[in-house]
């Protein structure tokens, strides 16, 4: 399959890239900057700006599928405003352009923001699961549910399948000794209840889902199995979240934002975790 990924010189990008790769899809990969010249030489690399839509056409001419990265990744890095509109306009041209260059299936980078972090307000219930949704609290999270329900409605207009990802927070091996800091206090992290997803794991996710047997527009909460923390998961919600009632699953330091969803439909399970790279006793 010949696939584009937009946002593909960024962390989550690159991994995607080499995952595609390594399980022979033939990638076009876009940006609005260059990726780091070891990338160079593959895949084929287009520079363009996807809010845009002529320059979004260009791009996924050719291709069989796109799996669409491309956003400000984050609260508070550019203006609500600037967030906001950003976005939607980058995920509507991906969308509308694929359903008129009648592309196989889109997969993208919906957030784990669209379930309410962060939980300044303290989640309904944990572990967290797809039906927590719609809570956004910040313009990014906005300009993700308003995305999903963009693609919901693009998908039934054209007949593609639209597979959101709401990816926890993206990190990978270089950034985990950095978990040593949160360990003292559960407070510092609990905006997520203690999320993450491997960088590896997030790329075998849009793997999957450009392979699953599915249609319509499902979206699906990709974490970790586990959380940041090395204390028991629910003595970190009897602690910060005493009023929030725990109704999954939560033995030992198992995640309190659920992939169950993913695990059924996509078969994605996660298979990497931070502890395999620092121990907890250092």
């Amino acid at each position: 399959m010949k696939v584009c990924v937009t946002g593909a010189s960024g962390r989550a990008g690159r991994a995607i890239v080499a995952d595609l790769m390594a399980n022979g899809y033939w990638v076009q990969s876009t940006d609005l900057a260059m990726p780091v010249p070891d990338d160079l030489d593959e895949p084929k690399f287009l520079l363009a700006d996807l809010t845009d839509y002529g320059q979004t056409v260009e791009v996924l001419q050719g291709v069989e599928a796109v799996v669409h990265m491309a956003n400000i990744p984050a609260p508070d890095i550019k203006t609500p405003a600037v967030t906001f509109s950003q976005n939607v306009a980058m995920n509507f041209n991906v969308f509308q352009a694929a359903a008129q260059l009648g592309l196989s299936r889109v997969v993208w980078a919906s957030s784990e923001t669209t379930l309410g972090l962060p939980f300044e307000v303290p989640p309904q219930y944990a572990p967290i699961d797809e039906d927590h949704y719609p809570f956004p609290t910040t313009t990014y999270g906005l300009s993700k549910v308003a995305s999903e329900t963009v693609a919901r409605h693009i998908s039934q207009w054209s007949g593609i399948p639209f597979i959101a990802l709401r990816f926890s927070n993206i990190l990978g091996p270089r950034d985990y000794p950095e978990f040593r800091s949160y360990w003292g206090d559960p407070r510092l992290r609990c905006w997520n209840l203690w999320g993450y997803i491997d960088e590896r794991d997030a790329a075998a996710a849009c793997r999957l889902a450009l392979e699953a047997d599915i249609s319509g527009s499902p979206s699906f909460i990709i974490a970790a199995a586990d959380t940041v923390m090395t204390r028991p998961s629910a003595d970190l919600m009897r602690e910060v979240f005493p009023a929030v009632p725990l109704r999954g699953a939560t033995d030992g330091c198992a995640s309190l934002l659920s992939s169950e969803r993913a695990r059924q439909v996509l078969g994605f399970v996660p298979q990497h975790s931070w502890r395999d790279h620092i121990s907890v006793t250092e």
